[in-house]
């Protein structure tokens, strides 16, 4: 376990950001791919994107309340303009994910609308992640400890839709480096991590298995490829 005085190690939301790139890239296809008329998969597609909203808002939140204030904090003329970016950002996608709760509720009738909003929402969750990598992330490895990034961890899982902190681990763990997770885990208690790691796989391979239609869902990359 890391020095909770030590530098932050930011490592672990390039690991989360890769889930987000592959599972909200993907939804667009998923949505349009609903066959006309198939009330079922209509609802399983539908519970999946609103299950992914509810992951990104928590992990959001968690940035809202526990890194931004931080770096404003301890370097307010470096980090500044930065932080103003990226909570200017996260408001443009709250009002997108606003924007998808209620296209979902017409999807009945309007198919196309959800597709459309889940387009502009990929986009800039895109441009969101890219510029937090690129600029925010060396900042907090600069400016916040290795204890505060971990409570800032814990947070975030907290928020996280009730009753899925396996599935999201096994979601996450699917592109992750091993080496990462496992030092993500080590802050974890033992019966915790135990399960995460037992179950964790083997519930997005079958969750997986039942959204995108294989245990092997295509990997992340570039938006459009």
């Amino acid at each position: 376990m890391r020095d909770p005085e030590a530098a932050a190690d930011t490592r672990d939301m390039y690991m989360v950001h890769t889930m987000f790139r592959r599972e909200f890239a993907a939804l667009p296809g998923l949505v349009r791919d609903v066959p006309e008329g198939d009330a079922e998969r209509r609802a399983t597609v539908a519970e999946h994107v609103e299950f992914l909203a509810g992951v990104l808002e928590g992990h959001h939140r968690a940035e809202d309340a526990l890194m931004w204030p931080k770096l404003l904090e301890r370097g307010s003329a470096e980090v500044g303009p930065a932080v103003e970016t990226m909570e200017t950002q996260h408001g443009r996608l709250d009002q997108l994910s606003s924007s998808l709760v209620a296209a979902l509720g017409r999807w009945r009738d309007d198919p196309a609308e959800v597709a459309a909003v889940l387009d502009e929402l990929v986009g800039a969750l895109y441009q969101h992640m890219g510029m937090e990598e690129t600029v925010i992330l060396p900042l907090a490895e600069k400016y916040m400890t290795a204890g505060e990034w971990t409570e800032m961890a814990h947070h975030s899982g907290a928020g996280m839709p009730a009753g899925k902190l396996t599935l999201i681990f096994g979601m996450t763990a699917y592109e992750a480096d091993p080496a990462v997770m496992a030092e993500t885990l080590g802050s974890l208690p033992p019966d915790v991590r135990a399960e995460l790691e037992n179950e964790g796989v083997r519930a997005y391979a079958s969750y997986a298995e039942r959204i995108h239609g294989t245990a092997t869902p295509r990997r992340s990359g570039p938006l459009g490829l």
